[in-house]
This record gives structure tokens, sequence and C-alpha cells, in this order.
């Protein structure tokens, strides 16, 4: 009966990882599609800064899925920065805000 306990565990976190390593890539992509001025005109930091901190996370992400499917402290942290891009970030850099 342990065992089956720990296979469910081992598949959700690996099904955990893989989600992070979507929003993380998912990030990184959206990141690299505007331009650096949209995000010095929303008061953001810099692309290279945004486009550095998702890269970081997706590389983070795919080596935990690598690993063994655990989830890390890094790739919370990781999936806290894909997070805040797609929730604060790219609405402002994509024009959704209207203030």
């Amino acid at each position: 009966m342990m065992y089956v306990a720990h296979l469910i565990e081992y598949y959700l976190m690996l099904a955990l990882s893989v989600i992070i390593l979507v929003l993380a890539v998912w990030a990184v992509i959206d990141c690299l599609r505007h331009g650096a001025q949209r995000f010095a005109q929303e008061g953001k930091r810099t692309k290279g800064f945004w486009t550095g901190l998702t890269a970081a996370s997706a590389v983070v992400s795919l080596l935990g899925i690598l690993s063994g499917g655990g989830i890390g402290f890094l790739q919370l942290i990781g999936a806290c920065i894909a997070c805040v891009y797609l929730a604060d970030v790219k609405p402002a850099v994509s024009g959704w805000y209207n203030y």
C-alpha cells in the first residue's frame, strides 16, 4: 500500500513540474515577442532582466524534471517568477492595461 502512495506522489510531483515548465517556457516566449521599448514605456524592468529571469526559471524547471520530478525550492521560485511575469508584466507590455 505504501508503494502505491509513493507512486501517486511521484506522478503528482512530476505533473506539477511539467506545469511549471510550461508556464516558464510560455513566459520566455512571450517576453521575447515584445520590444524592449514597451518595457520602458510601461515602467517595468528591462526586457533583458525579464528574459534572463524567465529563461533561468525554465532551465531550473527542466533540470527539476530531468532529476526525478521532485519539486525543489528553486522550481517554486521559478514558478513564482513566471507567474509574476504572466500576471503583471505581460498585460502591461501587451497593452492590456487601461489606466
